[in-house]
């Protein structure tokens, strides 16, 4: 588990006003939580967090506040959806030799075999481990994996100190079979005729052109009773 130090400053400003002047200043308004203490504004430096948090979402952060440093986990963290940059966090403070409940990235290792379809039930799983001994990833290697095989939260291999905190029989990895060339080639002529057809229609409505019916003639007003355009004009003038 990686540890990083990150400086923080008290936050006063509040408010989506307060948050687009930090996010401007080059940092990300944050609130840290725990320990029954009163919920704490702060910022951060966006590029140290950014860093911290990339390669593992349970970093433990030891932040830097007014000369004193507090341990703490990102519990929520907000991203811009187009740019993906971190918009604020919510944290959770911690101690050393603490239990927290986490939820830990599922990688898979090897490469299934040919007529297996890997469908992955759940990209994590939650687990409670030491707050300063989080593991980043569970491997999970798939190279054995069969048809109609399920790898369940039991069958995951945890680090020692690492206990599952869901119920141990969670489907996690199911195996199907993979489709066949032939069930492919079916599908690929299927969607094809699909398309088609849906084009076949499409020429066939612009052939037949718009409906004469209740048209408009050029020049003409629907409405031979209403006034004229230049009636209309001589009383906005």
């Amino acid at each position: 588990m990686s540890e990083v130090r990150i400086p923080a400053e008290p936050r006063t400003e509040f408010g989506k006003g307060g948050a687009r002047r930090t996010r401007r200043a080059g940092k990300v308004p944050a609130v840290l939580y725990g320990h029954g203490q009163e919920p704490r504004h702060l910022s951060l430096p966006v590029r140290d967090i950014t860093n911290a948090l990339r390669y593992d979402a349970n970093a433990l952060l030891e932040l830097q506040v007014d000369g004193k440093a507090e341990l703490a986990l990102a519990k929520d963290v907000q991203r811009d959806p187009l740019k993906q940059s971190i918009d604020h966090i919510d944290l959770i403070a911690v101690r050393r030799g603490e239990k927290v409940q986490v939820d830990i990235t599922i990688n898979l290792v090897g490469q299934s075999p040919p007529e297996v379809l890997l469908q992955l039930e759940s990209q994590t799983v939650l687990v409670e481990a030491d707050a300063t001994n989080i593991p980043s990833a569970i491997d999970v290697d798939v190279s054995e994996l069969s048809v109609g095989q399920t790898i369940a939260a039991s069958d995951l291999e945890l680090p020692d100190g690492v206990t599952l905190a869901v119920d141990s029989e969670i489907a996690v990895i199911v195996g199907l079979a993979a489709p066949t060339a032939d069930q492919m080639e079916a599908e690929i002529a299927e969607v094809e005729a699909e398309l088609g057809a849906g084009q076949q229609v499409e020429d066939a409505s612009q052939a037949e052109g718009p409906s004469g019916e209740g048209d408009v003639v050029p020049g003409t007003q629907e409405n031979s009773g209403g006034p004229s355009e230049d009636a209309d004009k001589g009383a906005d003038a």
